[in-house]
């Protein structure tokens, strides 16, 4: 499993020219899932996002959470973050789940991260999603979880 977070201001995101999910101050997560990934890594990496220490605090230092800061997350389903672009200059996607797996730890992953305590907003999962948001740092940060004994993604 693969996130890639990024600290924001504000965030939405919308299908169909629908806004389907927004949020102010918080954390934009766009989540790959792996073919091997399973519902400990969606559970382990929700409560990794709830905790992780990314927003200032009053020293300027990275050192409060998105639950201390009292932010939101929008998460993003995005197979794409599973491209193998090591050959060629096409993407081969073959390292992402199929779709009912990765949209079943996904799920998984947002009830996670609401029973951690974060407020949550979503995308439509597999949707065609325009995602606008505002970049506070910029802080970045990419969390990989590998299926304890499985090969990596």
């Amino acid at each position: 499993m693969r996130a890639l977070v990024q600290r924001v201001l504000r965030a939405q995101v919308m299908v169909d020219a629908q806004v389907v999910g927004r949020i102010d101050r918080g954390l934009l997560v766009y989540l790959g899932v792996a073919p091997a990934d399973t519902q400990d890594e969606a559970r382990w990496l929700a409560q990794k996002l709830a905790g992780l220490r990314i927003f200032d605090d009053e020293q300027g230092k990275l050192n409060l959470s998105v639950a201390s800061v009292k932010g939101r997350v929008l998460a993003i389903s995005n197979f794409t973050l599973l491209a193998d672009a090591t050959e060629g200059r096409r993407p081969e996607f073959g390292g992402a789940a199929s779709g009912q797996v990765a949209q079943a730890l996904y799920d998984e992953f947002c009830k996670a991260l609401e029973a951690a305590g974060v407020p949550l907003a979503k995308g439509i999962f597999g949707a065609s999603m325009l995602i606008e948001s505002q970049a506070d740092g910029p802080v970045n940060v990419v969390i990989d979880r590998v299926a304890k004994g499985k090969d990596s993604p």
